[in-house]
């Protein structure tokens, strides 16, 4: 679930053309007619604007070369897709296709037989054309169970214009320095660094940077292997949080601000400029070009990572993030939703998905479509980085990931402390 590798690795080119064979019935689970036609549905988290425009032209493309073979789409808002999906599939009656994010919540379902192993039906094209360090992140004991699409590290975006006016000219690369930035934007009147803690993963995301510079990479990885959080530096990366909390760095009404919803969000007051910072994962570039007054990417917006902390165990250059990605239900009509998952990492639809979500491809061969500053920073500080992992939440599973996200906002709101919120993790991990 974690992935290592040196600035050396690259992608393999992806070679000719994917060739679609789709059977004209499937399982009966997903709407089958009687006359053999088969219809897909689909849950992803693009409600509108280009995510969502993306999606509707792919699945009438693959419509189009596979006659007899519907895609059905429905939006699920992001902060509701785990909540549902889970639902659904408890349920028995889960969409075909739906997204899915890797690590321990993966693995959850995958104990639960609710997803569909795709090792012998990923198209060696596109095997070739995705790094075994992305793939790795769908894969449990062996086996791929769902096709990666987009790679989405963490770090800090700011507004080039507003850090230049507080007299902000190189970006904070340790916590000392983002501490005085943050002094620095006060004095001009906008907050130094959004965050929707309403939403409870984002304010959440500032325990794991702190964790990632705290910890060894030994040490998270086996905490997501074993759920043991016993070693100090969980408890010390909370305690950082809270004392660079207490600085009152964010902005007014944090607790209760959503992270992408509207202007209001964190990510829309970077896009307006009422803020300066926010501590976010690569999908953020888009998510702030749709809250701008124009609908356009943020001009200033850049990246620097995470600061480093002092004293920290983690490694130098090390990176926290998600690999987005879908899966097939595990009562799906196999080769009908395999098809579509090989149709859809095709170099032109990934250089389409990375334009569309302005994010990063998981297919390297793709990556040349990434042209805005921030989405190249953060690619050049991946290919270099020497110890990925996953956001905590998604690498320790749901339910120990809900517990740690809550710990941190209780924590933040006065509610708890940083023993408390390794506590919580404990107490969830024991109950298994």
């Amino acid at each position: 679930m974690t992935r290592n590798r040196r600035a050396a690795s690259v992608f393999a080119a992806l070679g000719a053309s994917i060739s679609l064979l789709v059977a004209g019935c499937g399982g009966g689970a997903s709407g089958e007619s009687g006359d053999g036609d088969v219809t897909l549905t689909m849950w992803h988290n693009s409600t509108t604007g280009e995510g969502a425009a993306y999606w509707e032209k792919t699945a009438a493309d693959f419509e189009a070369a596979n006659p007899g073979v519907q895609i059905e789409i429905q939006t699920v808002q992001n902060e509701d897709m785990d909540g549902k999906l889970q639902t659904a599939l408890n349920s028995g009656d889960a969409p075909d296709i739906f997204m899915a994010r890797g690590g321990g919540k993966l693995a959850d379902v995958v104990e639960a037989g609710q997803v569909m192993d795709l090792s012998d039906s990923l198209d060696p094209a596109v095997r070739s054309a995705l790094p075994e360090s992305v793939l790795e992140a769908f894969t449990i004991d062996g086996k791929v169970y769902g096709m990666p699409t987009a790679v989405l590290p963490g770090g800090m975006f700011y507004s080039k214009d507003l850090l230049t006016a507080a007299g902000v000219t190189t970006p904070p690369a340790t916590l000392a320095e983002l501490e005085s930035a943050v002094e620095a934007v006060k004095g001009t009147g906008v907050a130094p660094i959004a965050l929707g803690a309403k939403d409870a993963w984002p304010a959440a995301h500032w325990y794991y940077f702190f964790a990632l510079r705290e910890c060894s990479p030994e040490t998270i990885e086996q905490a997501g292997q074993d759920r043991s959080f016993d070693d100090e530096c969980w408890t010390a990366a909370a305690e950082d949080l809270k004392e660079f909390a207490d600085t009152e760095p964010f902005n007014e009404g944090f607790l209760t601000t959503p992270a992408q919803q509207g202007a209001g969000s964190s990510a829309g007051l970077v896009a307006n400029h009422q803020a300066a910072m926010e501590l976010m994962g690569a999908w953020n570039p888009g998510v702030i070009a749709d809250l701008t007054p124009d609908k356009k990417p943020l001009a200033d917006l850049s990246w620097f990572p995470f600061p480093a902390v002092d004293g920290g165990q983690g490694e130098p250059g090390a990176m926290m993030g998600g690999v987005d990605g879908f899966s097939c239900w595990a009562q799906a009509p196999k080769e009908e939703c395999t098809a579509f998952l090989n149709f859809f990492m095709q170099k032109e639809y990934q250089e389409a998905y990375a334009t569309a979500y302005h994010t990063l491809p998981a297919s390297q061969e793709a990556q040349g479509v990434v042209t805005e500053p921030a989405l190249q920073s953060i690619l050049q500080a991946y290919n270099e980085a020497p110890y990925v992992t996953v956001w905590l939440d998604t690498l320790f599973g749901q339910n120990v990931g809900n517990a740690l996200n809550s710990g941190v906002v209780d924590m933040l709101a006065g509610k708890g402390d940083a023993a408390g919120v390794v506590k919580a993790v404990n107490d969830a991990a024991a109950k298994g």
